[in-house]
């Protein structure tokens, strides 16, 4: 039998149940019986219409699409491929003329002429009609009655809600009493961790819990399903919080509706009794205020929660008299007031007294209004590409002693080789390498190497606004109001000169203003790689990006070199010398070009305008855009810098013309006389962490934020490594700056550290030459190494790790060469090419059928 055959008969039989029941609604609405002739004159339209309906939506929810494309296909109908819709609505067509049932006949049939039987329906209908009015009435009644029920019980519980306490106070006291004496305690894990099996620790100790609070956290050993938000479920170890909430609950269902029934008063239990001739009871109480007992509950568990173990366990042998008990919740109150008294006076005691250490340990230690030592500072100012470095540069080399202090390691060697090159004998250091040339007075080093105790003629601290830098910034401050010289030069962007005023104070200060010979043009047209010309340097913002674009423009025949951060800085010199030379038509960087690296640019050309800043991808500021494009127009080479975008010209041209906003802020970061003071009082990183999140960063300063060194001290917390070290020498080793997002480097310092302590020989550095990858991971790996052998004093041992290094850095400039073919910017998920300037890791195709099937889901759902 078909589907269509099944439920032909029950499409009938409902169609007759329908008329009946519009039958009933009519008589209900007449004061006398109508004639039959009346009733098909009023009513006849819509009886003749219910079968329609009734059968349409039968055949349209109970016969499936299946059945549906069968019925059409024999009916000479199309149904491959057609939409679901549009097969349900040549459906319904066909159904409309499929063997209709004729109402109207059948209503003439069983009902006219039957003039007993019409009475008779008419009467009942009356009847039931009658009854159901007397009902509503009734229920109207109930519904009045339980909302002043609900308002008096509201009120009578408010004004005895210490009275019921002291019933919940003894209740949970005996429970109490019950599971300290026979429940197992359970260890105390994570409770969502359901794979974790527990383990029984035996029974309670009522002495390890101050409050019920403390006691409801522990574990049952059962597992339940908690109440949550958003319809989501999980199962989690349940814990005594919910189980003596459930206990509660149930009391207090039982307790509260006797309670209110006693209280409420004599009037309304009497209009209860009239109107339904029946006594009020506990029962339809309890139905009334079902809401407020809800309520109540929580501020109930709420005050439990808060009662000291030991008061309620005094409760248990004594017999419940309500004023006994009242005496002896007054007292438990008073005693508790006090204590808490006393816990918050000992509060504020530790909390002035932290106030007060902290003071002493950061004190002025970070104050910017410095008495700075009888220095003249000479500050030179302006935007990139304006010989600011070179001036500087000048006036150290006619000194006696200078001192050069980098951002980078790779500017301090090229300022190292630049200063030997041209007579003036300089020595290199920069914490991973150290190079002595005989008879040299003066130092060329990263920021970081500055020591105040060393005395120079001259000191040049290179890029002062990196002062704002929240991790490293601190460097240059430090390096700016400590220098120990005569002459101090400092560069810096035009927004950091009022704060290098601000810090110098009324020091002796020249200032020296810089701009640029050759003009920045910003190019109309869209960028577009079929554009590139020799001179071009193009930015993109990763690695991976580098690569890529590299890759294909020597596959377009271009000869290229590349800049990126996690590149050797022997590669990258060797990189830029091919560039100088000519030897490469164009270079591909990340913004790591945009520091003070002099190149032969003649136009820098934006492949992104954004950059992931390590939280989030964003739009360039201005100053990067500055700092980038401005190295376009070598004085001497091009007469103008030109600058390119591939897309939002207008809005990045306006980055580059704006005004800088003044620097505000710099970073400070602890300091050796810092730790010297807290150790007067503390002796572990772990409270100075603590200390240093609370200190309160003075205005004008930012604190660094130290997430490096926890992280890398969460690692060895509490070992011998802590406790072998003193705190300061542990800090220096946290501090070391080597890639800590670099898991294997992260390892290789962790087996050093416990190698230092334990007196062994340093662990080697993992060597690996098999990709490219591998090979700058091994460099950093190499670089590591060399930090802890100058820490320790190993100069002879550093000096084969560094040949090794440069051995290294050679191979990854010749893997450049023969593994930049293999950096295709491919989709990740079918791995079609993608067009050069394509902004996803994607294709289209792929986003599309990804989210294709994302929608289709949310629809069958």
């Amino acid at each position: 039998m078909s589907k269509l055959e099944a439920i032909y008969p029950q499409a009938i039989e409902h169609t007759k149940q329908k008329v009946l029941q519009d039958m009933e609604r009519y008589f209900e609405y007449s004061e006398t019986l109508p004639s039959f002739e009346q009733y098909l004159a009023d009513r006849g339209q819509y009886i003749g219409q219910i079968w329609i309906n009734v059968w349409l939506n039968k055949v349209t929810n109970d016969v499936s699409k299946n059945e549906k494309k069968q019925f059409l296909s024999e009916r000479d109908y199309e149904v491959q491929g057609v939409d679901r819709k549009l097969i349900n609505k040549l459906f319904r067509d066909e159904m409309r003329t499929y063997q209709p049932f004729d109402t109207l006949t059948w209503v003439i049939e069983n009902f006219k002429e039957h003039d007993e039987d019409w009475q008779t329906r008419f009467e009942q209908a009356k009847e039931n009609f009658f009854i159901r009015e007397q009902e509503r009435l009734l229920e109207e009644e109930k519904a009045e009655f339980r909302e002043e029920i609900e308002d008096e019980a509201a009120a009578i519980i408010e004004e005895q809600y210490t009275r019921v306490y002291l019933y919940i106070r003894q209740f949970t006291a005996k429970q109490l009493a019950a599971d300290f004496e026979s429940s197992t305690k359970f260890q105390s894990i994570d409770p969502v961790a359901l794979e974790e099996k527990l383990v029984s620790e035996g029974s309670f100790d009522s002495f390890s819990y101050q409050t019920v609070a403390d006691f409801f956290e522990e574990l049952t050993g059962d597992i339940h399903k908690p109440p949550h938000e958003w319809g989501r479920s999980y199962f989690e170890y349940e814990t005594y919080y919910y189980v003596y909430e459930s206990l509660i609950s149930d009391y207090l269902s039982e307790l509260l509706p006797n309670k209110v029934l006693q209280e409420l008063p004599k009037d309304l239990k009497e209009r209860f009794n009239e109107t339904f001739t029946k006594p009020l009871t506990a029962a339809f109480v309890k139905e009334c205020m079902i809401n407020v007992i809800y309520d109540v509950i929580g501020y109930y568990l709420e005050d439990i929660q808060e009662e000291y173990v030991a008061d309620l366990l005094k409760l248990v042998d004594i017999p419940f008299d309500e004023e006994v008990h009242r005496k002896l919740l007054d007292q438990d109150l008073e005693e508790r007031e006090r204590k808490r008294a006393e816990e918050l006076a000992e509060l504020e005691r530790k909390r002035s007294e932290e106030e007060r250490i902290m003071r002493d340990i950061f004190g002025t230690e970070y104050d910017p209004s410095l008495n700075l030592r009888h220095i003249r500072y000479v500050l030179h100012i302006g935007d990139t590409n304006t010989g600011k470095t070179h001036h500087a540069l000048e006036r150290m080399k006619h000194a006696e002693s200078g001192l050069y202090l980098a951002p980078l390691r790779l500017l301090a060697l090229e300022v190292f080789d630049k200063l030997n090159a041209e007579g003036t004998p300089c020595n290199l250091k920069t914490g991973e390498e150290e190079k002595v040339v005989l008879g040299a007075g003066h130092i060329s080093c990263t920021v970081e190497m500055f020591h105040e105790k060393e005395y120079y003629e001259v000191v040049v601290i290179d890029e002062a606004q990196m002062i704002t830098d929240k991790d490293r910034g601190f460097s240059w401050y430090k390096a700016i109001t400590k220098a120990n010289a005569e002459e101090v030069h400092i560069i810096g962007s035009r927004n950091s000169k009022e704060m290098l005023l601000e810090l110098l104070g009324d020091s002796d200060i020249t200032i020296n203003e810089y701009s640029r010979d050759t003009p920045l043009e910003v190019e109309s047209k869209e960028f577009h790689i079929k554009h590139i010309k020799k001179g071009d340097a193009l930015i993109c913002f990763s690695r991976r990006r580098v690569l890529e674009m590299a890759s294909r423009l020597q596959n377009d025949g271009h000869s290229v070199s590349m800049i990126y951060g996690s590149m050797p800085p022997e590669t990258r010199k060797k990189q830029i010398h091919l560039f100088n030379e000519g030897k490469t038509k164009v270079i591909v960087a990340t913004d790591a070009i945009g520091m003070g690296l002099n190149l032969p640019i003649r136009r820098i050309v934006f492949l992104e305008n954004e950059k992931f800043d390590g939280t989030r991808r964003r739009l360039l500021n201005s100053q990067e855009v500055k700092q980038i494009a401005g190295r376009a127009g070598r004085k001497g080479i091009y007469d103008v810098g030109k600058v390119a975008f591939t897309n939002d010209i207008k809005k990045m041209k306006n980055l580059l013309l704006q005004e800088d906003r003044p620097v505000q802020t710099f970073a400070i970061a602890p300091t050796s006389s810092v730790f010297e003071r807290f150790q007067r009082y503390y002796h572990d990183l772990d409270t100075f962490f603590a200390l240093w999140e609370k200190f309160e960063s003075p205005k004008g300063t930012k604190k660094a934020s130290l997430s490096e060194e926890r992280s890398l001290y969460r690692k060895i917390a509490g070992s011998e490594i802590e406790a072998r070290l003193t705190l300061t020498d542990l800090y220096s080793f946290l501090h070391l700056p080597f890639s800590k997002n670099e898991q294997a480097l992260v390892k290789q310092w962790e087996d050093t550290m416990y190698a230092i302590v334990q007196g062994r020989e340093l662990p080697e550095p993992i060597v690996k030459e098999g990709s490219l990858e591998e090979l700058e991971l091994s460099y950093k790996a190499i670089g590591l190494h060399l930090l802890f052998l100058y820490r320790l004093g190993e100069p002879t041992e550093a000096s084969y790790w560094e040949r090794l290094r440069e051995e290294i850095s050679d191979k990854v400039q010749e893997r450049l060469k023969t593994d930049i073919k293999k950096f295709v910017k491919k989709c990740k998920n079918c791995g079609k090419r993608l067009a050069w300037d394509h902004p996803f890791p994607t294709c289209d195709a792929c986003y599309r059928a990804r989210f294709k099937k994302y929608w289709h889901d949310e629809d069958e759902f």
